[in-house]
Order: structure tokens, then C-alpha cells, then sequence
């Protein structure tokens, strides 16, 4: 398996802050996109052979961005999509709170039994990106691969990348544009940055 360069997409609108979007397909922001384009610098040395990004728009307006200086496609991948919320999506956390306390509840537990309403559930979401994670054991070992994607999705790869429980993803904190990398090897993999964001450095 190769070396991978994984990557949280850039800030968004919608007050994403404070709401959750997961499958809905929300804009970068002015600051996303300049966020993207510091990623884009931070990477410019890298000989990337491939690029793999969920196929939401924050993350390929931000995979591009970096693909630019390496003249690399962008294979978007549906599997690598932040998880359904359902009926969720779009709420702040008060008013998930109100209105599915007991979705709360399990929420708050890192409960393998949370199932989002008209989304989909922690299992479900684990297997698709357990798909994408049989994909990767299929690239050289030699490859420096690219992946853009979104919190919980990088979390619990990474999880599954080191071979770690995944309830494990809730101890990781993944911000937004950040840079983290995985090393891997037929033996295992090799966590060798988590959560860098010393290219954002000054503001935007």
C-alpha cells in the first residue's frame, strides 16, 4: 500500500460550524478557498501519482485546487462522503438536541448502534468507507496518493488504516484544511503527521 497524503476540505458557508452537513453538497467559502490554495503550496514539492476525493463540492473544488501544480484527474469517490445525517442535516446541535434527544443520547455514548434518521447508520457509513480502504490495498507501495475528504470520513480510515477500533475516530481531531499522513506497509501502517495546519499560518 502506498503513502497517503489525507486532507480535510476547506471551510464552508452555511454556517457550517454550527449546523451539520454531511451529505449535503455545500459551497467552500472565500476563507475555503483560500485554504485550499495554501494547501495547494504546502503540497506544490510532492510527487503525487494519484488523487481521490469524496465527489461532495468542498472537497473536489479542494482536491483540484491542490491537483493543479501536479496535472493529475481527481477520481471522485461517492464512498468517501461525510455520513448521512438524514433528517439532521442542516441542524445545530441544540436543535438535534430538541428534537432526537435519544439520537443524542447514543450520539454522546459513541454508540455502535447510532443510526441517523432518514440517514444512515454508524455501520453503514463504516462499510463504504471500508470499500474505499480495499481500493487502497490495490496501489503500489511505491505511490504517493492524495485523499480529500471530510472529518469523519479521514477518521475513521485512519482507524481502519491502523487497524484500531473504530469507535477510536471520536479521539482524533481533524480541522478544517488540514494535512495528515499515513505510511503503510504490508506489516501495517504508520501515523507520521495528524491534524497539521502550520500552512494556514497567518490567516486568510
Amino acid at each position: 500500500m502506498p503513502r497517503l497524503l489525507l486532507i480535510r476540505h476547506g471551510e464552508t458557508g452555511l454556517n457550517s460550524s454550527e449546523r451539520y452537513w454531511g451529505s449535503t453538497d455545500v459551497d467552500l467559502s472565500a476563507a475555503g478557498l483560500w485554504q485550499a490554495g495554501k494547501l495547494r503550496d504546502r503540497l506544490a514539492k510532492e510527487n503525487i501519482h494519484s488523487i481521490y476525493s469524496s465527489d461532495l463540492k468542498r472537497a473536489i473544488v479542494t482536491a483540484k485546487t491542490i491537483a493543479t501544480l501536479h496535472k493529475r484527474e481527481v477520481t471522485a469517490c461517492a464512498e468517501l462522503r461525510e455520513i448521512d445525517f438524514g433528517r439532521l442535516e442542516g441542524l445545530t446541535f441544540s436543535q438535534v438536541n430538541e428534537r432526537y434527544p435519544d439520537i443524542v443520547q447514543l450520539w454522546l455514548e459513541q454508540s455502535p448502534k447510532l443510526a441517523f434518521p432518514g440517514g444512515e447508520s454508524i455501520s453503514q457509513f463504516e462499510e463504504r468507507i471500508t470499500s474505499f480502504s480495499r481500493r487502497l490495498q490495490k496501489l503500489s507501495g511505491e505511490e504517493t496518493i492524495l485523499v480529500v475528504a471530510h472529518s469523519g470520513a479521514l477518521r475513521t480510515l485512519i482507524c481502519q488504516l491502523l487497524g484500531t477500533e473504530p469507535r477510536q475516530r471520536w479521539q482524533i481531531r481533524l480541522d478544517l484544511a488540514s494535512l495528515t499522513i499515513v505510511e503503510t506497509y504490508p506489516q501495517g501502517a504508520i501515523l507520521t503527521l495528524l491534524n497539521d495546519v502550520s500552512h494556514l499560518a497567518g490567516g486568510g
